[in-house]
């Protein structure tokens, strides 16, 4: 037992003893194998990290100005810079290679005419010559565009393109759109275009001061797309039409200004107390009683001021504002647009009503094609800015249809609703045909399109009570949803007439406003009217054609309307009012 406790004793040191000398002979050869790197490396060059070419090129020609052999005025600053580095540019490539003096000059000066470029913009766009790659802000992108565009250099503008299109919201939209115009950048033209037709309703009835910056030009044109998301209604879009006139006409006026609110608010607060209806904010008052208090009964568009703004509301779908009466009432008191115009419309409306009721009007919705139906659709918006099931309809008559529309989890349908206590006023049709497309958009935090679903133009035949499928939204949708409804119920009437803006709708006496025994008094016609008793109740216009002649007269019943005198005129009633509100409502329609 002693020999064997004796033996594993000696392996066991023998093991150890090994280890130790593995491990020792380990340790050497790793420090002999620092040493030996060590002396590699003292052995090697040492390296230092160095500026790169482009920079020092950026830092010793640009920043430093060494050999300069040209030097280059404008705006009052001197810049030595470089012939063969300038010479990237278009502008210059040809001033120094061409018959031009400068060429064999060492001096340029650029006199600048575009008054969005600047001393900096110029310095960031020489620099880039230098350089490959620019650092654009957005609040310097448009003077980096304009100077971009003087000299030519296309890689520059390409950057400031993008910049723009990422960068677009409420206060930039305008100033981009602009620039967009004026440089041709038509990315940026695009989108910023896109970005009006989905917040233009939206934003800017919110953002007076941004709204009046609005051309005409670019109002026109939103005005007549199919695709501007209208909140809620046509008439919203009137609205805002006459604010923005409003505050172009006002340059001075400042509806944000606290003093100049609460002169408005103590404004509607005596109109109110003097027992007239506004129907409007306290904020939109001071625009309500321009227009209203008028003394002219020519529409404001007839007028000098107006005139400027007759393509815009050309382009607003004037058929679909007098579908609702309090509308209807507005727009008679404003007093904005023709009444000629309002008058045909009501005439074509009931014209519609009939064929319908003869179950005449169906069948021609068949006929119309893509072009037809979006120059004459009724537009309609709602926004959601969350999900869930959600049921709304659109205010106004319909031509006897009440459409609902219904949010249900990931699909839009609508039902054409039916209830029998409102059958007076409802089609009795068991069918009732209608054109129809739908357009979903989901935006980001600055309300820029991520993504859009839209679907073709769909005819529809529903019975009553029946509710079908729109849409289906993509997974790629997510809220807050932006929709939009472009439909036609009846056919599209002629809008002719409305390439024609009265100039004077007063300047002709009719029967409405000339006793019956005199007339024939100062002509040669017979004694005897050459009217009927039955057209006694309607306003008859003189020269008009036969389906056109006659426009049913004004009910007395309604207030705020005008009765009639002249051809197509409604008067402003009188009330008595108290002398408090006497000096402010003598001339406002109540």
């Amino acid at each position: 037992m002693g020999q064997i406790y004796g033996s594993m004793q000696s392996n066991m040191a023998e093991v150890f003893g090994n280890r130790r000398k593995r491990r020792r002979s380990t340790d050497s050869q790793s420090s002999q194998e620092d040493r030996d790197r060590e002396r590699l490396d003292s052995k090697s060059p040492k390296k230092k990290k160095l500026l790169t070419t482009t920079q020092y090129i950026y830092q010793a020609l640009f920043k430093e100005q060494r050999n300069s052999d040209v030097a280059v005025m404008a705006l009052d600053k001197v810049w030595h810079l470089h012939k063969v580095y300038l010479s990237q540019s278009p502008y210059f490539y040809t001033m120094f290679n061409g018959t031009w003096k400068e060429a064999k000059q060492n001096f340029v000066h650029i006199k600048i005419l575009d008054d969005r470029i600047n001393v900096d913009s110029l310095d960031a766009v020489f620099g880039s010559m230098y350089s490959d790659e620019i650092e654009i802000d957005a609040k310097d992108v448009i003077p980096v565009l304009a100077t971009a565009t003087l000299f030519h250099l296309d890689g520059i503008i390409d950057k400031c393109a993008e910049v723009m299109v990422d960068t677009i919201n409420a206060e930039t939209a305008i100033q981009y759109y602009a620039a967009a115009c004026q440089y041709g950048v038509m990315a940026v033209k695009k989108s910023t275009f896109q970005w009006f037709q989905i917040n233009l309703l939206s934003i800017y009835n919110k953002h007076p001061n941004l709204l009046r910056h609005i051309t005409i030009d670019l109002m026109s044109a939103l005005t007549a797309s199919h695709d501007l998301y209208v909140m809620q209604t046509e008439f919203s879009l009137y609205t805002l039409l006459r604010t923005w006139m409003f505050l172009q006409l006002h340059p001075h006026y400042d509806p944000e200004d606290p003093v100049q609110r609460a002169e408005a608010l103590k404004t509607q607060e005596r109109l109110v107390s003097a027992g007239v209806e506004t129907h409007t904010p306290s904020g939109d008052v001071v625009q309500w009683t321009y227009f209203t208090s008028r003394m002219e009964e020519r529409s404001f568009l007839a007028t000098p001021e107006g005139q400027p703004y007759v393509r815009v509301f050309q382009k607003l779908r004037t058929q679909y504002l007098t579908n609702h009466y309090m509308d209807l009432k507005i727009i008679f008191n404003d007093n904005i647009i023709p009444k000629e115009w309002l008058y045909k419309h009501i005439h074509s409306h009931w014209d519609a009503l009939l064929r319908i009721d003869h179950s005449q009007e169906d069948g021609g919705l068949q006929q119309l094609d893509n072009e037809q139906f979006f120059e004459n659709c009724m537009r309609c918006g709602r926004m959601l800015l969350e999900p869930g099931y959600q049921k709304w309809r659109w205010t106004g008559f319909n031509y006897g249809m009440d459409l609902i529309l219904i949010m249900d989890s990931r699909r839009l349908n609508i039902r054409r609703h039916h209830r029998h206590e409102h059958e007076r006023v409802l089609s009795l049709q068991t069918r009732r045909k209608f054109m129809i497309r739908t357009t979903v958009t989901s935006i980001n935090a600055q309300r820029q399109p991520v993504f859009t679903q839209s679907s073709e133009i769909t005819t529809l035949n529903l019975e009553k009570n029946e509710e079908v499928s729109l849409m289906v939204l993509d997974p790629k949708l997510v809220h807050p949803l932006l929709i939009s409804i472009n439909m036609i119920v009846v056919m599209p009437p002629n809008q002719s007439f409305k390439e024609i803006v009265p100039q004077s709708e007063d300047t002709t006496l009719s029967a409405a406003t000339i006793p019956i025994s005199e007339i024939g008094a100062v002509c040669e016609r017979s004694l005897t009217p050459t009217n009927s008793a039955d057209d006694s109740a309607v306003c008859v216009g003189g020269g008009d054609s036969p389906e056109t002649a006659s426009t049913p007269s004004s009910p007395t019943s309604v207030a705020g309307l005008r009765p009639p005198v002249g051809r197509y005129s409604w008067t402003r009633s009188n009330p008595v009012i108290t002398s408090d509100g006497e000096a402010l409502c003598r001339d406002v329609a109540c």
